[in-house]
């Protein structure tokens, strides 16, 4: 039976070792410091904000949220990033994606300075990935080589397969992998014969935003699976079909409005890997954990407390 990878154990395992760091950086100079920009209203946003300040007070961190109005201009928003900047007691500056359409969110990105990206967006940090010298590494990847290297699944010399090649998680992650010595391919919607490829995958990625494209015919037998999709479905047939007529989850259907699923099909999965990352449960937690070891190495490196 393949083993489920639990992300919350991960992730409480780094917290715990934050905290050491943290408590350091308290009595030597000051706690590290996030500040989150958030502008408008949007739900899921708001939820995923929430969540980071609080991750932040949990570990003893200083945290920051900003909240701009949705009427904001790419000009005032720079504005706040360059205050922002220039703020001593400030390690990491996150600006919450998506921005309202008529704010230019590359240019904001790649004005939030190269050493408080803990998002790890900037180009300088995307450079010094495929460099592979020390910068902040986007989040999301990061966290599945922790996976990955704590579930003790090994990386070297496996041929690894990432589909998708978002600038967020899909080229990222295959860097990271490619640093570890795998052997990596990326595939997208082009990819000829994708099941095929996707077969020969020791460690499979998938991050390619669409609900439960890899089933069986995508897996090969005892690889592992590393689910970072987050779809809902909103239809009582999308339910039905993939996840076999659950009650439980068309009951989920009836009383939310929608269901979670990954890219994987989570019934294959489970039958076909040696272990997998449930969504959800899985990378998602992995995520803001990352985003708190960004922040602390930027105060270690900005105050010179290691």
């Amino acid at each position: 039976m393949a083993r489920i990878i639990d992300g919350a154990r991960i992730r409480d395992e780094i917290k715990e070792e934050l905290k050491p760091r943290i408590a350091r950086l308290s009595a030597a100079k000051r706690p590290p410091g996030l500040a989150v920009v958030l502008v408008g209203n949007n739900t899921a946003s708001e939820v995923y904000v929430r969540t980071k300040v609080k991750t932040c007070v949990e570990l003893g961190m200083c945290s920051e949220k900003l909240t701009p109005p949705d009427s904001i201009t790419t000009e005032e928003l720079l504005a706040i990033v360059e205050q922002l900047n220039a703020r001593e007691d400030v390690d990491g500056i996150l600006v919450q994606l998506p921005l309202p359409p008529q704010v230019d969110s590359k240019l904001i990105l790649t004005a939030i300075a190269p050493e408080k990206d803990v998002d790890g967006f900037h180009p300088y940090n995307v450079g010094c990935l495929v460099a592979n010298i020390p910068a902040p590494r986007a989040c999301t990847p990061a966290g599945i080589i922790q996976i990955l290297k704590r579930s003790q699944i090994p990386i070297a010399g496996c041929r690894a397969v990432v589909v998708g090649r978002s600038d967020i998680v899909g080229k990222p992650t295959a860097f990271l992998l490619l640093h570890e010595h795998a052997t990596v391919t990326i595939c997208h919607s082009r990819t000829t014969d994708l099941p095929g490829v996707c077969r020969e995958a020791d460690i499979l990625v998938a991050a390619m935003g669409r609900p439960a494209l890899i089933n069986a015919d995508y897996i090969k037998p005892g690889a592992a699976v590393i689910d970072v999709g987050m779809n809902y479905l909103s239809t009582r047939e999308e339910v039905a079909r993939i996840f076999r007529n659950s009650t439980e989850r068309l009951g989920v259907l009836e009383k939310r409005g929608s269901v979670l699923v990954g890219d994987v099909d989570p019934f294959d999965v489970a039958e076909k890997s040696a272990a997998y990352t449930p969504v959800p449960g899985g990378v998602g937690p992995l995520t803001i954990a990352m985003l708190m070891v960004n922040t602390v190495e930027s105060a270690e490196r900005r105050l010179g407390v290691c």
